[in-house]
């Protein structure tokens, strides 16, 4: 092997080494850029498969709203049972003042939730309403809620955010008890 052999092997192996870095470096650029890009991807898949729209899509018209907010037909031989089982996944802590509540069909309640972020940063986050038995959720409809959109609370804080919402009067549940 002569000299000039060995140089041209070693500048053929230089320039696959910048060629393998650049290549290198422009990948971890589009992977970066991917990874911004999903949020708004993921957003819109949800919104077009109707995943963590299910609180808004709950959300009661205000023509419902305006014949309960002074309703006087509550049914008060009949009374359900609310409970609230909160549970979160993440760093938040969610309770409601009381842990269920009595209602009659017809009648309007107000709840009150106590939320905390007890990390040193601020996080969004959206509460997702789920009912059992799952034939409840035509009947409990919600008037505003903390869970029609995104929430955001600082670090070392807490907030209290309210649920209005009414058992509807004719309801033919056969439960006493929601969850």
């Amino acid at each position: 092997m002569t000299k000039l052999d060995s140089t041209t092997d070693k500048r053929s192996l230089f320039n696959n080494k910048n060629q393998t870095f650049f290549k290198l470096l422009l990948l971890t650029f589009i992977m970066f850029g991917f990874g911004f890009m999903l949020v708004p991807f993921y957003e819109a898949i949800c919104e077009v498969t109707g995943v963590n729209v299910l609180a808004a899509r709950e959300k009661t018209e205000i023509s419902d709203v305006k014949k309960y907010l002074n309703n006087t037909q509550v049914d008060t031989s009949r009374s359900v049972i609310v409970e609230f089982d909160s549970n979160t996944h993440g760093p938040w802590e969610f309770k409601p003042e009381n842990s269920s509540i009595t209602l009659h069909p017809g009648e309007l309640i107000t709840v009150n939730f106590k939320i905390s972020n007890p990390s040193n940063y601020p996080i969004s986050g959206q509460a997702i309403p789920s009912y059992a038995p799952l034939q409840a959720t035509k009947f409990l409809k919600k008037i505003e809620c903390f869970c029609f959109e995104q929430q955001r609370l600082e670090g070392n804080r807490a907030r209290t955010f309210l649920w209005y919402s009414y058992l509807i009067q004719n309801c033919q549940l056969r439960y006493q008890t929601l969850q």
